[in-house]
């Protein structure tokens, strides 16, 4: 089973760039970030043909995340769970049963922080409070999980191409990578690095200052797996291809392969 994270950037807009991925990768299950997107007004049609299953959680103009899967998708839940009055469209879970297991996905589009400090840094450190309470809660399942997608989190400097410049962004801040830290050592295992230490991992280039002809990247699209998720992976990568075609997004896929 292969399960990818893509932030898409707006689906309308890319419609085409995802149906191309799609149908070039073939991945089973694809969580993706930024839809920009109402439920009604997603493009679902060319990637329902190519043979998916949709899932939404749309919101007018930013945010929103989906679950596009080959395999039914059962039990979708929406919104991160701990604050009801949180309206912004930025979690979604399903199961999805492969040919050997069940795994539980989780797409996630973690709020970016900026300015910093102040009350979006706040909400950003809120936010992952809360995730961390929820994935402590999915740990205790003993099922394979995943919780894929856009971080907004430099984990450290090797995850970026200049990271003097990223010192005072709440993608880097201490704060911020200590939050990460703190759900990665509940027991989960980030998928890139288990693969590789090696610098040059990029999943995000910016649209301005020729950063992606510069390789001027940083890694911020991540996948954490529970031990049980872990035990079943094979493989890891990034399509770094993807952000050098016609109308890209500014993140590139990236995946992982279950035996599941």
């Amino acid at each position: 089973m292969r399960i990818a994270t893509f932030n898409i950037n707006g689906v309308k807009a890319r419609i085409g760039a995802l149906c191309d991925w799609l149908a070039e990768a073939k991945p089973d299950v694809v969580l993706l970030q930024e839809i920009k997107s109402i439920d009604e007004a997603f493009p679902r049609e060319p990637i329902e043909d190519l043979g998916y299953n949709v899932e939404t959680h749309g919101q007018k103009g930013f945010n929103g995340v989906a679950i596009l899967s080959r395999f039914p998708l059962e039990d979708v839940t929406r919104g991160l769970p701990g604050d009801e009055s949180d309206e912004q469209a930025r979690w979604i879970e399903a199961t999805v049963t492969g040919e050997t297991a069940a795994v539980r996905v989780c797409g996630l589009y973690l709020p970016n922080g900026n300015p910093a400090p102040g009350p979006k840094y706040d909400y950003k450190l809120g936010w992952m409070a809360r995730m961390r309470t929820h994935a402590a809660g999915l740990l205790a399942s003993e099922m394979p999980v995943v919780l894929a997608g856009d971080y907004n989190v430099i984990p450290q400097d090797e995850d970026a191409e200049r990271p003097e410049a990223w010192r005072t962004d709440a993608l880097a801040l201490p704060d911020s990578r200590a939050a990460f830290r703190r759900i990665l050592n509940l027991g989960f295992t980030e998928a890139i690095r288990a693969r590789s230490a090696a610098p040059g991992l990029y999943t995000f280039w910016d649209y301005q200052a020729g950063a992606w002809e510069r390789n001027n990247g940083i890694r911020i699209d991540h996948l954490l797996l529970s031990p049980q998720a872990a035990d079943l992976m094979t493989d890891a990568g990034i399509d770094r291809h993807v952000r050098g075609r016609e109308k890209p997004s500014d993140h590139v896929p990236v995946w992982i392969d279950l035996a599941a």
